[in-house]
């Protein structure tokens, strides 16, 4: 039998769902700043994970992710525990801006937080202590910044064999590995006990239903990992790679002001000297070609095709040779 999920100010028992309204801060005004949080408690014991989203104000795809897993999934054969926080920062997502409103800070910089400091460390600390710590583990939903677009993909520390298992579960084609920023939810959650991947997908300011579905998927993956769920496989995504600090992988930045065309999508695999992008002028009179300096999958690309010289154009990464045919082989069937 699963215990009750608590938090500061209440209780879900076992069999039973809470939507609530958590209060973490205060406007000028002294009104309550208000988390929506959902805890879907199974009869039956078993983990308990945190599905987060929108720490980031405008980045919208999670939040259908999370509000979909919450309200539209069948959780009656539940074992353990739900706990669902489509939008962390409301805010930022009520001025559709990625950062709190108030200073410009960054609220993905500031867990675990602190009750005495910023107003920002102040909202991460309510709630990294009532609805992150007490996870056994978590996924915490991203999409790109504006302007700029993700394929879904994993990130997390793969060094962390509970990160790892959680990654590798999620089904994704490509998993990023690393720390991640010091104050990034993942990388505190993890080092404070609750091991805790990054999902990136699309860009911000917009629901796109075909990554939202992939996600879902991935969700699912995860519970029938830790068996949450009964009878539901554990995906394969049919190739894999786990990017390292071993492997290449850059930003390829524009080296010229100008409108951008972008040659290849997101996901796509470019070869070494293929043209990625072309950069004019108002007049198509100077042109700047960008291309690969080596082999590799574009992991993100610009959507806004304006740029200043140093602004990124695309994230490409080196691919192992198994994975290179396995992707070759993938691209060739699905053209023919």
């Amino acid at each position: 039998m699963s215990e009750a999920f608590t938090y500061d100010g209440g209780s879900v028992a076992p069999g039973e769902t809470a939507n609530i309204r958590y209060t973490v801060s205060e406007t000028y005004l002294g009104d309550p700043v208000r988390v929506p949080v959902t805890i879907v408690n199974g009869d039956r014991d078993g983990p308990t994970v945190f599905l987060s989203a929108a720490a980031h104000g405008d980045e919208l795809n999670g939040i259908e992710i999370v509000r979909e897993v919450a309200h539209e999934w069948d959780h009656g054969k539940l074992a353990g525990t739900l706990v669902c926080l489509p939008v962390l920062n409301v805010p930022a997502f009520i001025a559709q801006e990625r950062y709190l409103p108030i200073y410009d800070r960054d609220l993905n910089r500031s867990f675990p937080g602190n009750d005495s400091g910023t107003s920002a460390k102040r909202i991460a600390d309510r709630l990294f202590r009532n609805f992150i710590e007490p996870c056994d583990f978590g996924l915490d939903f991203h999409t790109s910044t504006r302007g700029r677009t993700n394929m879904l993909h994993v990130r997390g520390d793969t060094d962390d064999a509970d990160v790892a298992r959680i990654a590798h579960a999620f089904g994704s084609n490509v998993i990023i590995s690393s720390e991640g920023p010091s104050g990034t939810l993942r990388r505190e959650a993890s080092e404070a006990g609750t091991p805790t991947i990054t999902i990136e997908l699309g860009e911000a300011h917009r629901f796109q239903r075909a990554l939202i579905d992939k996600a879902l998927e991935g969700v699912l993956s995860v519970m029938a990992e830790f068996e949450m769920r009964q009878n539901e496989p554990v995906k394969w995504p049919g190739w894999r790679v786990v990017i390292n600090g071993s492997e290449e992988k850059t930003w390829l930045r524009a080296d010229a002001g100008g409108l951008v065309e972008m040659h290849h999508d997101r996901g796509s695999l470019v070869e070494a000297g293929d043209r990625v992008c072309t950069i004019t002028n108002p007049f198509k009179t100077d042109t700047t070609v960008v291309k690969a300096p080596f082999t590799g999958l574009l992991v993100g690309v610009l959507e806004n095709p304006l740029v200043y010289p140093g602004n990124p154009l695309c994230h490409l990464v080196a691919l192992d040779e198994v994975t290179l045919r396995a992707l070759r082989g993938d691209q060739t069937t699905r053209r023919s």
